[in-house]
């Protein structure tokens, strides 16, 4: 499937303000395979990885650039042996760095050497309370090493983030999830019902819930959140197939965050790889500002003049600005039809179908589809 050519917008494009967060995919090697990863299918080898000093001079034309936040993420970013060097260089290109891990391979030595070279917080994964469903949804046993380095984190006093990503096999968990971060010592607590990107799309059919599951957990959220007003931050990231909604794509089209991924490609968003294809560019091959700022990858869906409608003519055009383009592509074939999550949309038909399925109860019956081991 070719990606279209939007149709050119009228006169000369506006520059585009400049970034402020960076998601820096160090590596697509992690300990996990958990069934829900965003990462795609077709996994950055490891001898293919951008160098610490490719890193180096990342971070640095990113601070150039505006940006002054960035997320350390992979796979599993413990597994780069010179990540202590990867955050000293963002920290000394002004950028604020927190190391998104699923906890496995960090201990207290190794987090003192990222604390001394800048690193500011930590977000750590959790699929579920009780370890063997845990396990299941991870393809792999971390739950002893999420509690240890919950705690390693509390001891170095960064501040700690749960993040959870939400689907059928752990949305009847929420209370439980909050009490955990309540009892690990998180400031915050972030759940994410499932986007169906990479992998997770492979194993849509099995992760995607029941709509009462969903209407359960929100009361839940809401009512844990007015509970615990000032004491925990809770984030509930919308389910879009089952609300039929278009969830706002990265707040627009190259218009806040990039990410680069662990070859040094950059995306307008982490699941933009498939969408964009051999035009995606490479910061081994352009600078940053330029990636940013004319690339046809960034701008070919940056603001509104590409829509077609029902978009065009939508009051919510600025601000879902069409859902997201790699689920319109994902679902359609076509990353400029309006995405197929929303209930105004023509393909709209598509999700709804699904969201049908999944109130099957032989819905619950699937399998999940690993990555490979140590990939």
């Amino acid at each position: 499937m070719t990606p279209p050519t939007p149709p050119p917008a009228a006169g000369p494009r506006p520059a585009p303000d400049p970034p402020w967060a960076l998601l820096a995919e160090l590596t697509h090697g992690c300990p996990l395979r958990c069934a829900y990863c965003s990462n795609p299918r077709e996994l950055v080898r490891r001898d293919a990885e951008l160098t610490a000093e490719e890193w180096a001079e990342v971070f640095r034309q990113a601070g150039d650039l505006g940006v002054v936040q960035s997320h350390l993420s992979g796979g599993e970013p413990l597994l780069r042996r010179d990540l202590t060097g990867i955050v000293a260089a963002a920290d000394r290109a002004g950028i604020h760095t927190q190391l998104v891990t699923s906890g496995v391979g960090l201990h207290e030595d190794r987090l003192a050497a990222l604390v001394d070279a800048g690193l500011r917080s930590v977000q750590l994964s959790v699929q579920h309370t009780d370890p063997r469903r845990a396990e299941h949804i991870a393809g792999a046993r971390a739950s002893g090493a999420k509690e240890r380095a919950a705690r390693l984190v509390r001891a170095a006093g960064l501040p700690l983030g749960l993040n959870v990503v939400l689907h059928r096999a752990n949305l009847d968990a929420v209370d439980a999830l909050v009490d955990l971060a309540l009892t690990w010592g998180a400031d915050r607590i972030e759940l994410a019902n499932t986007q169906f990107y990479g992998w997770a799309l492979r194993n849509r059919d099995a992760l995607l819930p029941h709509p009462d599951q969903v209407a359960r957990a929100r009361r839940a959220v809401e009512r844990r959140r007015a509970e615990l007003a000032g004491r925990l931050e809770l984030v509930w990231v919308a389910p879009d197939y089952v609300d039929a909604t278009a969830k706002p794509c990265m707040g627009g089209w190259g218009a806040v965050s990039l990410t680069v991924a662990p070859d040094g490609t950059v995306l307008p968003c982490p699941a933009a790889a498939d969408l964009l294809g051999d035009a995606a560019p490479n910061v081994r091959e352009r600078r940053l500002a330029w990636i940013w700022r004319e690339s046809e990858a960034f701008t070919r869906y940056r603001g509104e003049a590409w829509m077609p409608d029902p978009c065009r003519s939508c009051a919510l055009r600025s601000v879902d600005f069409g859902g997201c383009r790699c689920q319109a592509y994902a679902l359609t074939g076509d990353a400029a039809r309006t995405d197929p999550a929303c209930r105004h949309a023509p393909d709209h038909g598509l999700v709804r179908a699904l969201v049908d399925a999944a109130r099957s109860p032989a819905a619950a019956a699937g399998g999940y589809a690993y990555r490979e081991e140590g990939a």
